[in-house]
């Protein structure tokens, strides 16, 4: 399989920079085989079954992205620079990985201001990231990371326009619960109270997992044979519960269907022994086609990147051809694509 395999024209208009109001008011295309159908997330109880599960990652973003200063002493007196700081992970030690821009011009050390609460010292510069310890922790940390930063937005998102307070409520789901997410998982943006009720209504059941989602779901394949490609871990669990809800549900008959690439690729994690089971760990589990799934049986996700593993996780689903039909049909008929855009149903049959 070639990278070139999984590439697609894109209009750059396509590119959603913010999301339908309300949530599920979005577009859905649903794929059965081969059938395509133009729906709205709202409908959703029209696809789905009494007894199907979806599987909801309930892992909560955090305002990743801090701006401040750093001032140190010079000939010439004090003198300052402005550090743009993206939080990765939190290390085992308590101190966060993060990207800082520029990076040159931060010595191990040396201390960034972001607001009068919270500043964060530099404790070690390697492969490209700096490792800070910020002044707080616990409540107080997440109090003042919530005033100080602002959301991660995704780089075509970014590159367009500047995170802003609506993001702060836009960019989270509404279920969302754990942090340590720096991305959204973007397919559960689509859902709100109402159309939750009216699923909960039809029979359909939910299951929440947690996988905080890295900053390396952004990076891009550079290698042309996809499966030589390696991917980013990301922290998990599959609780004792999660796992015999899911079993559950296989067992009576209906579908497990995560909501989002992220639910998908945990619960296939944690049943890489061949049946679901309680899970918990870092997953760097890469799903491409030939990839032999056990407990999916559709996927409600966004539509994704040229080149990228999730449009090859999509394609291991359904299928390389189906997925080109698919993808050529959604630009033809001007769906809104990434993060913030419409969403599709996948269901293989």
């Amino acid at each position: 399989m070639k990278l070139s395999d999984f590439d697609f024209d894109l209009p750059d208009g396509l590119i959603a920079t913010r999301p339908a109001r309300p949530r599920s008011s979005a577009r859905l295309l649903v794929a059965e085989g081969d059938r395509i159908t133009d729906s709205v997330v709202s409908d959703l109880t029209e696809w789905l079954r009494p007894g199907d599960r979806l599987v909801l990652n309930d892992t909560r973003v955090i305002p990743a992205r801090l701006s401040g200063s750093r001032t140190r002493q010079s000939a010439q007196g004090e003198v300052s620079a402005r550090i743009e700081v993206t939080l990765l992970e939190p290390q085992a030690d308590g101190a966060w990985a993060a990207l800082v821009k520029p990076l040159r011009k931060l010595n191990v050390g040396e201390t960034i201001t972001f607001s009068t609460d919270l500043s964060a010292t530099a404790e070690r510069i390697a492969e490209g990231q700096a490792y800070l310890r910020f002044n707080l922790t616990g409540q107080d940390f997440d109090a003042a990371l919530a005033e100080a930063g602002a959301m991660p937005l995704p780089p075509y998102i970014a590159a367009k326009r500047p995170a802003d307070a609506q993001d702060k409520t836009d960019y989270q789901t509404v279920w969302a619960r754990h942090s340590g997410a720096v991305a959204a998982p973007t397919a559960s943006l689509h859902f709100d109270e109402p159309l939750l009720a009216a699923l909960a209504a039809h029979g359909v059941t939910f299951t929440h997992v947690t996988l905080h989602v890295g900053a390396g779901t952004f990076l891009p394949v550079k290698v042309e044979d996809v499966t030589t490609h390696r991917m980013h871990a990301e922290w998990g669990r599959v609780s004792p519960e999660a796992a015999a809800e899911i079993a559950a549900t296989k067992a009576a008959g209906g579908r497990v269907i995560p909501v989002g690439t992220t639910a998908l690729r945990l619960i296939e994690s944690a049943a890489r022994g061949g049946d679901i089971a309680p899970w918990e760990g870092e997953t760097d589990i890469f799903i491409y086609p030939g990839f032999r799934f056990r407990v999916t049986d559709g996927l409600m996700t966004n539509f994704h990147l040229p080149k990228s593993t999730l449009l090859m996780l999509v394609s291991a689903l359904m299928g390389q051809e189906r997925i080109r039909r698919i993808y050529a049909h959604a630009v033809e008929h001007r769906y809104r694509f990434f993060s913030y855009g419409d969403a599709s149903l996948l269901l293989p049959g």
